[in-house]
């Protein structure tokens, strides 16, 4: 079945990796900067390690940007195998790379900004670090000559920056090449070499089992936590219930809809008749009326604690409806 299983994988998504570089502006000081030996610094006294060398605000562009991006990963996929990518439905591929397509235009407009005001940006920062040099050493020329050779060159600026989005399909190894000279080389390591694709041929079909139930058990758990804030609102809020709170749960079933690749048709159809129920009203039509917020915080809690039971509970069904799925549509396919 696992077979199967990664057959599935493969036609209902891609793993997808996003990169975000930019250069960090810190440096690690060591005593020997400041001019001091390092046998007479105490390490509960004098704090040294990485230092800013510019205002965090120079590059809290950059810093955004990539919250941004991490944050769109996280809300859209499913770690894949131990971090080896992220797994991205279909469903949300076009939506998530237009998206990681805007910040990645926006990356290079901090860039280009961040380029023109480069060179005015490390002056003033040589001559802070210079007026603060003076007060705490001895001999702050060195100290600055240190800050100074951290900073990288106007040419080689660009370097430290990049945006970067990789798309790759699942698939298992068949053979590792080899190219050698001897023979008896060629032997011993081609079969090394189809021993480590056996093994990881091995690993990955071992790990997608797991990784289709954990992508289940965590889209359950996110509707049981939703829930939770959501009755944290109403009980907490000053104005009961809140349309934002509705739109919340509204939004979450479409994202549901698009992330569940895996089939999960009970949450799914648990979600479909909680819209169908009270997501047809409004706010202010729930604050008028006690018996409908009643019934919504009853409606919301049942949700609640049905989807913390889902969660906890085995998913070895789903996962094998899923990978009939594969042999269904190779089947019709063939």
């Amino acid at each position: 079945m696992n077979g199967n299983l990664l057959d599935m994988l493969t036609r209902e998504g891609v793993l997808i990796t996003v990169s975000v570089r930019f250069w960090r502006a810190a440096k690690k000081l060591q005593a020997q900067d400041l001019g001091l030996d390092p046998d007479d610094v105490s390490q509960k006294l004098i704090s040294l390690g990485h230092k800013r060398l510019l205002p965090k605000d120079a590059l809290a562009a950059f810093a955004l940007i990539e919250s941004r991006a991490h944050a769109l990963i996280d809300a859209n996929t499913f770690p894949f195998l131990n971090g080896l990518g992220h797994f991205l439905p279909n469903r949300k591929l076009a939506d998530v790379t237009g998206k990681l397509d805007k910040l990645e235009a926006e990356f290079r407009t901090a860039r280009a900004e961040f380029t023109r005001q480069y060179a005015k940006l490390r002056a003033e920062a040589i001559s802070e670090w210079h007026d603060a040099a003076r007060k705490l050493v001895r001999d702050p020329d060195r100290v600055v000559a240190t800050i100074n050779a951290a900073f990288p060159t106007p040419d080689r600026l660009t370097r430290h920056f990049g945006f970067a989005v990789n798309l790759f399909q699942i698939r298992l190894p068949e053979k590792l090449e080899a190219d050698l000279t001897t023979a008896a080389d060629q032997q011993a390591i081609m079969a090394a070499r189809a021993q480590a694709a056996t093994d990881a041929r091995t690993k990955i079909r071992e790990g997608v089992e797991g990784f289709v139930q954990e992508a289940v058990a965590s889209l359950r758990e996110q509707t049981a936590t939703l829930c939770d804030e959501m009755l944290a609102s109403m009980r907490d809020g000053k104005t009961g219930v809140h349309q934002k709170t509705l739109n919340r749960l509204v939004d979450f079933i479409d994202r549901f809809k698009n992330l569940n690749f895996a089939g999960d048709s009970e949450l799914e159809e648990r979600l479909d008749a909680v819209r169908k129920e009270f997501l047809g009203r409004t706010a202010e039509q729930y604050r008028d009326s006690a018996s409908a917020r009643r019934r919504l915080d009853a409606g919301i809690r049942s949700l609640a604690d049905e989807a913390r039971k889902l969660a906890q509970s085995d998913a070895t069904e789903i996962v094998e409806r899923f990978g009939q799925m594969g042999v269904r549509k190779f089947t019709l396919a063939a």
